[in-house]
């Protein structure tokens, strides 16, 4: 059965999308722990991230780390931070979240519920900034 995941990469279930190639897909967390939340995926259904075969591995970060330059010039923020749980969704993804404190990649706290306006607009500043830092 496919996951969620792939059903927003087909189209299935729509995306608030930030960035796609070929090989991969950036997309908002519609449950974010901070405005501007991203996952990074790869089109290629893979449960575990480090079953990822090296090359595609190795494409899949460079690509998170164009996007995190581009939440990084959208949102206010210090830093933005990588996580990698994997538990939720049985295929492979990476957590882009804006941060200026420690906390603000704690799991356990309670998600955002931003609403569609609020998604549309952080999105929008997201592919602007990808222009700027795609240059």
């Amino acid at each position: 059965m496919p996951s969620i995941f792939t059903k927003i990469i087909s189209g299935e279930i729509p995306a608030h999308k930030v960035a796609e190639t070929t090989d991969f897909l950036a997309f908002l967390d519609i449950n974010p722990l901070r405005l501007g939340h991203v996952l990074v995926i790869p089109k290629t259904e893979i449960d575990y991230i480090f079953d990822i075969e090296d090359d595609l591995y190795i494409k899949m970060m460079l690509f998170a780390k164009i996007v995190a330059k581009a939440i990084k010039v959208a949102i206010p923020c210090i830093k933005v931070g990588v996580a990698v749980i994997g538990l939720e969704v049985p295929h492979a993804h990476v957590h882009l979240i804006p941060m200026n404190t420690v906390s603000d990649m704690d799991f356990s706290k309670a998600k955002l519920k931003p609403t569609e306006l609020e998604l549309n607009e952080i999105a929008l500043k997201i592919l602007d900034a990808m222009a700027e830092v795609s240059k």
